[in-house]
């Protein structure tokens, strides 16, 4: 896991997999509360990431759960580390309730994978093209703006000892839209450029002209961990949608594999990116 902890999050990784173990061995809420001597609200409490799971609980219902000895171990360890501090508490006044548990889950992703259709994704935004989009908003108050940006450019992971890899497919018109200034977006540009560079970051543009099977989906992310099972994640304006089950996660993973499919390769699109960001 990465070193940006948060306890919000980790409860909510533990919880969705305490739950699905539960429903995969056809055990009710009430069998489990007796196996450790508790409540039914405190299962419930716990598989919806509310209340803090204790290894010990862990272990003893993944072992009702006929879980194998792996996943034994790996919630458990994952349960004796989430009471630490949260990294995002300094901005914590200016992320909406909805979105904090994803940028704890981002936080501790090992890689994710998204599909932009509008804007670029946070995680590779310059301070100058985030501070643009947020300036005249709606759901933004002008004040807050700075305080906004700041918490974007600290979440992001691309660079450094223990960098997040990053697959993005992005839609040409993304390239062509003006946010701020053309001064603006060819700084955009020239970053994702740099950017591209790096091996763990991989960037594919999809051309305006090319049809992808998978095209007409929403902007969705996908985030990978090392010691949980992936999350879907769908934003709209006021909250955003969980994906959990391993169904649905295994149908967004399908439609990531069709839109790189359908995108231009790693070096094209890094010479679209180039051609653009001249033209700007």
């Amino acid at each position: 896991m990465s070193e940006r902890s948060d306890p919000s999050a980790l409860r909510f990784l533990i919880g969705h997999e305490l739950r699905a173990a539960r429903e995969r061995a056809r055990v009710k809420q009430s069998e489990a509360a007796k196996t450790i001597g508790c409540s039914q609200p405190k299962i419930v409490a716990m598989e919806s990431g509310k209340y803090l799971q204790q290894p010990d609980d862990v272990t003893a219902l993944l072992k009702l759960y006929r879980a194998d000895v792996a996943q034994i171990d790996r919630l458990a360890s994952l349960a004796g580390r989430a009471d630490q501090t949260t990294w995002w508490a300094p901005f914590s006044e200016v992320l909406p309730n909805w979105f904090k548990t994803f940028v704890g889950l981002e936080g501790l992703a090992r890689s994710q994978f998204i599909y932009q259709t509008v804007t670029f994704t946070g995680q590779l935004q310059t301070a100058h093209y985030a501070t643009a989009l947020h300036e005249g908003s709606p759901l933004v108050a002008t004040v807050d703006v700075p305080q906004i940006v700041r918490a974007r450019l600290a979440r992001q992971r691309l660079v450094g000892a223990r960098p997040m890899g990053l697959c993005s497919v992005i839609e040409e018109s993304v390239l062509y839209r003006e946010v701020g200034s053309a001064e603006i977006m060819r700084e955009q540009l020239e970053h994702l450029s740099a950017l591209m560079d790096q091996d763990h970051i991989d960037l594919h543009i999809l051309p305006t002209r090319r049809y992808a099977h998978a095209g007409n989906v929403s902007e969705f992310t996908l985030l990978h961990f090392d010691e949980a099972q992936t999350v879907g994640y769908i934003e709209y304006p006021t909250g955003a949608l969980y994906l959990q089950d391993y169904d649905g996660v295994a149908v967004y993973e399908m439609l990531a594999e069709q839109l790189r499919a359908a995108a231009l390769s790693k070096s094209e699109s890094a010479e679209l990116i180039r051609s653009r960001a001249a033209d700007w």
